[in-house]
């Protein structure tokens, strides 16, 4: 059993600090990859909220047949559908509004970083959606082929060609950018 698992095990037996470490632990990662689903970073905190806000009061039945984490971006991933379903309209807000850019030591290299951000930013959000998918879990938060698979209910072959397909496709969208590779 992960951390997660037991931190949830713990909250289900009454010890409300479980579900707090659950929160500080998975939030930030569960929203930006919410923020890959969405296009909006504002509405992923709103999904991520009411990820948690469905584990506290649905209290749904961790099986482990996956990891916690693999479990809890599923369930934040079916949220975020049913959210996009049911909601019309959300702001345009692009993540890249949200990078803070200060850092005192580098101005000029931090400027470089925040430029390839961006471009990596723009590139990624002409792709198709399960692209954007894919590559956020398997090279942002590090999930396996087959954890990604049940993130995204897949089969593990699925997820294999769609990452092929999104590492071409994002390759093509950063060479059409102008995109350098090892600038910095």
């Amino acid at each position: 059993m992960d951390n997660g698992a037991i931190s949830y095990q713990r909250f289900l037996d009454g010890d409300d600090e479980g579900i707090v470490e659950i929160i500080r632990d998975y939030k930030d990662g569960l929203i930006l990859y919410l923020s890959g689903i969405t296009g909006n970073i504002v509405y992923a905190e709103e999904i991520m909220e009411d990820t948690f806000f469905r584990l506290v009061t649905k209290k749904p039945r961790f099986s482990g047949r996956s990891s916690f984490k693999t479990w809890l971006y599923s369930i934040g991933r079916n949220s975020a559908i049913d959210s996009l379903r049911n909601k019309s309209r959300f702001s345009d807000i692009p993540v890249d509004e949200y990078i803070n850019l200060a850092d005192e030591l580098s101005i000029e290299r931090d400027y470089l970083k925040y430029e390839q951000k961006i471009l990596l930013h723009r590139a990624l959000q002409k792709l198709n959606p399960d692209y954007r998918q894919v590559l956020y879990l398997i090279f942002f938060e590090n999930f396996s082929n087959s954890e990604t698979a049940k993130i995204m209910h897949k089969t593990k072959r699925q997820v294999e060609n769609l990452l092929y397909r999104a590492k071409q496709s994002l390759k093509s969208e950063l060479e059409k950018e102008g995109f350098e590779y090892e600038v910095i």
